[in-house]
């Protein structure tokens, strides 16, 4: 084999391991603060431990994983602060998306948008939170590639990689009354883009991020005592 295939194939074999690390953390396989061994996950993949290394290297770049010099290497556990922080950025992408989506006119994601809807209230009307939460990524993935702004959407990518958000909307949507509540804002939101009315699309938006972030928040353990004034800030 030559150097430059062999350079080639170790490349691969390293973007197949971050992919498949990527996609247990962002998905909640691996639970939150679950220590990772280099090890283990390198005779699971079939690999050496290097691949594995440089996968964690990557994975803390992009805030997934924490390396703790001589102890280890573990999930990120996200504070509420951070996941508040998280949260008012993602309001921000989301209502310029709804933005950019509604200046659009009738574009194939418009359809694709009212056939999640479709989707949506069954999943709603039978209780069924689980295929609801999927269909919320979703609507949210929609209005993102709607937009049709590249710098947005990769942006957008490293940040719901952060907050591991499939994991994060099941505990909003455990709140009472908030699976309803969250499909009528999607059907609102939608209704807005399609009557080209970018300004209060990108309010009614932001709203909605922000009422799944209180609800996120309502679900999660309370924050234990600090310095912090803010509760939704600790």
């Amino acid at each position: 084999m030559t150097e430059e295939a062999g350079g080639s194939t170790t490349t691969s074999i390293q973007a197949k391991v971050i992919a498949e690390m990527r996609a247990r953390i962002i998905s909640g396989e691996v639970d939150p603060g679950a220590p990772l061994s280099e090890l283990v996950l390198a005779d699971e993949f079939g690999v050496s431990r290097t691949p594995v290394r440089e996968a964690f290297k990557q994975l803390q770049t992009e805030g997934l994983v924490e390396i703790r010099p001589r102890v280890g290497t573990f999930v990120t556990t996200p504070s509420r602060r951070e996941i508040t922080e998280l949260f008012e950025m993602k309001e921000l992408l989301e209502g310029a998306a709804a933005r950019l989506l509604a200046q659009r006119g009738r574009v194939p994601e418009i359809d694709r948008l009212r056939h999640n809807l479709a989707e949506a209230d069954a999943a709603v009307a039978r209780d069924d939170r689980e295929h609801y939460a999927e269909l919320v990524g979703e609507f949210h993935d929609l209005l993102i590639t709607g937009a049709d702004n590249s710098k947005l959407e990769a942006h957008y990518t490293t940040l719901m990689n952060q907050l591991a958000y499939p994991r994060l909307v099941k505990t909003s949507l455990d709140q009472p009354g908030r699976p309803l509540q969250s499909d009528r804002e999607h059907h609102l939101v939608l209704e807005l883009i399609i009557q080209k009315d970018g300004d209060s699309a990108e309010q009614v938006m932001r709203e909605h991020v922000r009422a799944s972030r209180r609800a996120l928040l309502a679900g999660l353990p309370a924050p234990g005592p600090g310095p912090s004034t803010d509760p939704a800030r600790t």
